[in-house]
């Protein structure tokens, strides 16, 4: 976890048993004055409500990025069943906290129609073709790119950092679109909250790919 000023950011996994955990300790311990988390109005209604993409979603996120939609939900879904941890669950135990103890709650992420049309727009055939080859690749070899690690805990540092750098280098597009803009979006919202609750304490639960590049953009907009 990282601290800025009035800020407590903690990166975590979202099928990860460790950060559920994690998630109830800080709250119980820091008695943040708001929760702030990774989260938009769209996602919260279908974490708590467990809606997954439609067919009525391609009116709003187009074709491409229905099938985006689709794909992540379901890698999420597999893995999280792997583990016996449902998909954002840590998110949920958060705000699940924050009502029980009546703490304020913050969305600060980017309405996720917003991003999935960046991405389908963004998003290049040869990108594309890419990743196709590397699953094959990845079915055929079976050889892991980065180091196997306990999918059931937050990935080590170390790990996260090589995984944001093959993506930024094999899929540029992507790392705009998902990390690096998402970055931008949720230090700036983040900054607003922490420059008008100057005496309050936030906390805030990001993915860990996350952590280190909104801490970044929130020093940069302090200078």
């Amino acid at each position: 976890m990282l601290s800025y000023k009035n800020i407590y950011l903690l990166g975590t996994s979202h099928i990860a048993q460790e950060s559920i955990d994690k998630v109830k300790e800080v709250i119980e311990t820091k008695k943040p004055d708001i929760v702030a988390v990774e989260l938009d109005k769209k996602r919260v209604y279908a974490l708590f409500n467990k809606r997954r993409p439609s067919i009525k979603d391609i009116k709003v996120l187009g074709i491409k990025g229905f099938f985006i939609s689709l794909i992540g939900s379901y890698i999420e879904k597999k893995l999280g069943k792997l583990v016996g941890v449902a998909p954002g669950s840590e998110m949920k135990a958060a705000i699940n906290l924050a009502r029980k103890n009546k703490i304020a709650i913050a969305l600060i992420d980017q309405d996720i129609g917003i991003t999935l049309k960046k991405l389908s727009k963004s998003i290049t055939w040869r990108e594309k073709l890419r990743f196709l080859k590397e699953i094959i690749k990845g079915i055929i070899t079976r050889k892991p790119q980065i180091e196997p690690f306990d999918i059931r805990k937050v990935p080590p540092k170390e790990t996260i950092e090589k995984m944001i750098k093959m993506v930024k280098k094999s899929y540029p597009n992507v790392y705009k679109v998902l990390i690096e803009e998402r970055n931008e979006v949720m230090a700036k919202n983040l900054y607003s909250l922490m420059t008008n609750n100057q005496n309050k304490t936030i906390f805030a639960i990001v993915g860990a790919g996350h952590e280190e590049g909104i801490i970044k953009v929130l020093r940069g907009n302090s200078r």
